[in-house]
This record gives C-alpha cells, sequence and structure tokens, in this order.
C-alpha cells in the first residue's frame, strides 16, 4: 500500500502559501509507515517546530490500473474518508530554498492519520461534498469537491501515467485554505459532511 497526494488541489490554499496554481497535478507520495489508523493520537516529530493540519478527502483504491482511461477511472476507487496530511512546514521551507524534495516534511512516521471509509455510492454527488476539520472545537478548514483544481479522475488517469495503482492504494486530494500549526494538547475532529470521522488529540 502507498499514498499518494495531491498538491495545490484547491486555488485558495494554493494562493494561501503564495504557490501558483498548477496547470497540472502536483503529485508526491507517504510510505505506509505514514499510516495513523483508529483515531490514535498523533505525537509532534521532534524535529520539528512547525507542523502544520492539512484535511482531505482520501480515495480508497480498489483495483489495479495504469493508463487508466479519464473515462474510466471513476471505477478505480470504491470508497471515500478522511486524512490529514501533516507537513512539518520548517523542514518544507528549507527544501523549497534549495530546490529539494519534500520528502522529510511530508513522509515522516504518521504524518497521514486515515478515518475509516464510506463507500462512494453513500455519496449523491461526488462533486458536492463538504468536508472540515476542527481544532479544539473551532472550525479551522472547510471544503467542498465542487472547487478541486482537478478532478477524481483527471487524478487517477494522470498518476497511472507515471505509478501503478494498487487495490488498497490510497490518494489524499489535496487541501483547501486555512492550514495552520498544532501544538501539544490540541484536538483536531474531522467531518465529512455531518460524519465525524477523525477525533485524536496531539502530544
Amino acid at each position: 500500500m502507498k499514498i499518494i497526494a495531491i498538491g495545490r488541489n484547491y486555488a485558495a490554499h494554493a494562493k494561501e502559501l503564495n504557490n501558483p496554481v498548477p496547470e497540472k497535478p502536483v503529485i508526491f507520495l507517504k510510505p505506509d509507515t505514514a499510516v495513523l489508523k483508529d483515531n490514535k493520537d498523533f505525537y509532534i516529530p521532534s524535529f520539528s517546530n512547525d507542523v502544520h493540519y492539512e484535511i482531505e478527502l482520501v480515495l480508497r483504491v480498489c483495483k489495479e490500473g495504469k493508463h487508466v482511461d479519464k473515462k474510466f477511472a471513476s471505477s478505480y476507487f470504491d470508497a471515500i474518508g478522511l486524512g490529514i496530511d501533516f507537513t512539518a512546514r520548517d523542514l518544507q521551507a528549507v527544501h523549497k530554498q534549495k530546490g529539494l524534495p519534500w520528502e522529510l516534511a511530508k513522509a515522516f512516521d504518521h504524518s497521514a492519520p486515515v478515518s475509516s471509509f464510506i463507500p462512494k455510492t453513500d455519496f449523491e454527488n461526488l462533486y458536492h461534498i463538504g468536508f472540515s476539520l476542527k481544532k479544539n472545537n473551532v472550525e479551522v478548514q472547510h471544503g467542498n469537491t465542487q472547487n478541486l483544481i482537478f478532478s477524481f479522475e483527471t487524478i487517477i488517469s494522470f498518476v497511472s501515467e507515471y505509478i501503478t495503482l494498487r487495490k488498497g492504494d490510497l490518494i489524499f486530494t489535496g487541501t483547501p485554505e486555512g492550514v495552520g500549526p498544532v501544538q501539544i494538547g490540541d484536538h483536531l475532529e474531522g467531518y465529512l459532511e455531518d460524519k465525524k470521522l477523525l477525533d485524536f488529540h496531539v502530544k
């Protein structure tokens, strides 16, 4: 299992970090050791003083695919959940300045809390799904799939040109605006529509 993550897939988020809106999907990977399940506590790593939350919708890949045509791409995922792409922003800034990859800032252990999944057939319209994140009972992020730059089908087709998708892979589809830092003692709650799927503490 691998995590494929899409950066800058909501225009407002790209702008809040002073990044250009991409013309093609921006891809990075997280290893399976990044996954944090069952709403277990997240521990801030010792190597960063500026870890940020980024709430995202996550697609669960249901079959193997390579060079997937966009018109068939919707059949390659069967469920949707929530994930947080924790990012060591201080490390990321240093690496971006030097033109180096982001992996140390994005792929560290337990940097990808993932919720349970809901069958995609439970959603009336995949491009009108609301999701949000609360920190200490205050909403800090709210997004809707109607604002995606690149659709789920575009992402799957694009990624599969370069990387074979396998059953069980997870695709993080991008975060809306409102990202910010976490501190020890914070309580994070993630909602997919009106369902609370993430609920854990920062240690």
